[in-house]
């Protein structure tokens, strides 16, 4: 290791440290030369597999990708920040752990649909709706049908299903709950 300040290769580990829950460490050292103490860090390199989309395309595994998906599925939902850590955690290390080089999109879709059903299941109906491109609210009604009739999660409360009211339509928008445009409404 070069001494970053005076570039000598002549350092000695005075002290190492597991940092990162063990998945790094952490490492003082002293160099022999000019006796200036620094701080390393080492962990491990675990390639990512190539991700193959559903038009064929490779592209290297992208972890903001991953990690903006469950933002926007988690969007003003009541989740830590550390349990979606621990889900983006949970991702990378069971792509790492199929060892293979390549793996298609929809195996991470999939995996990544398992921890946000674990999360908030109205986190898991969003990201569903748009991976599994739903086309009208009876799938909706299925999946959240399914969701129910799991016994081996936890139950999905009524809360926790989002209906449209008219208040979802926003404060701009001129229609009122019956659709009509309260601008060309007679009073």
């Amino acid at each position: 290791m070069h001494c970053p300040f005076c570039s000598q290769t002549e350092t000695r580990v005075i002290d190492s440290r597991l940092v990162a829950n063990g998945g790094q460490v952490r490492r003082r050292r002293e160099c022999a030369s000019c006796h200036e103490r620094f701080t390393t860090f080492e962990a491990a390199e675990l390639l990512m597999p190539k991700i193959i989309k559903q038009d064929g395309k490779r592209e290297p595994f992208d972890e903001d990708k991953l990690r903006n998906g469950f933002a926007r599925a988690l969007e003003k939902r009541p989740v830590s920040v550390e349990s979606i850590e621990s889900a983006l955690n949970s991702v990378r290390h069971y792509l790492q752990a199929l060892g293979e080089r390549e793996v298609t999109s929809m195996v991470i879709g999939e995996r990544v649909m398992e921890e946000l059903q674990l999360l908030d299941h109205v986190a898991y109906v969003r990201f569903a709706s748009v991976y599994r491109s739903f086309q009208d609210i009876s799938e909706f009604q299925q999946e959240i049908a399914r969701l129910q009739g799991e016994p081996n999660k936890a139950p999905l409360a009524q809360s926790d299903v989002p209906v449209p009211t008219a208040s979802m339509a926003g404060a701009d928008d001129p229609r009122d709950a019956d659709g009509d445009t309260t601008k060309n409404r007679a009073s």
